[in-house]
C-alpha cells in the first residue's frame, strides 16, 4: 500500500467528494455521472487515481464500470493513522489536569 499515493488522490476535491459517495454503496460510473458536473472522460481520469492507489476498486459491468470502496486499504490507512497517535496523557507530561 502507498498511504502517500492514498492521500494524494483523496487531496483532490473531485476525488474526495466521489469516494465520500462510494461509502455507502457500490456505485456505477452512470451514477457518479449524474452526480457530478463532470464528463466521463474526467471521471475516468479521477477514478484511475483513486483505482491506482487501491482505495477504490472497479468491476466492469457492461459497458459501464462498476465502482466500491476497497475496505481492506481503507482500514490499512486507518490502522496506519491510529498507530501515529500519542496518548493526551504523555503530551501532558504529567500537568494535565483530570
Amino acid at each position: 500500500m502507498d498511504v502517500v499515493a492514498c492521500f494524494k488522490a483523496l487531496s483532490d476535491e473531485t476525488r474526495y467528494k466521489i469516494f465520500m459517495k462510494l461509502r455507502s454503496k457500490e456505485l456505477c460510473a452512470c451514477d457518479l455521472l449524474e452526480d457530478f458536473d463532470i464528463t466521463q472522460p474526467t471521471l475516468s481520469f479521477h477514478m484511475k487515481k483513486l483505482l491506482e492507489c487501491g482505495l477504490v476498486n472497479g468491476q466492469k459491468d457492461g459497458i459501464w464500470m462498476r465502482y466500491r470502496i476497497n475496505e481492506y486499504i481503507v482500514k490499512e490507512v486507518i490502522l496506519l493513522l491510529e498507530s501515529s497517535l500519542v496518548p493526551v496523557e504523555s503530551l501532558c507530561e504529567g500537568k494535565c489536569v483530570s
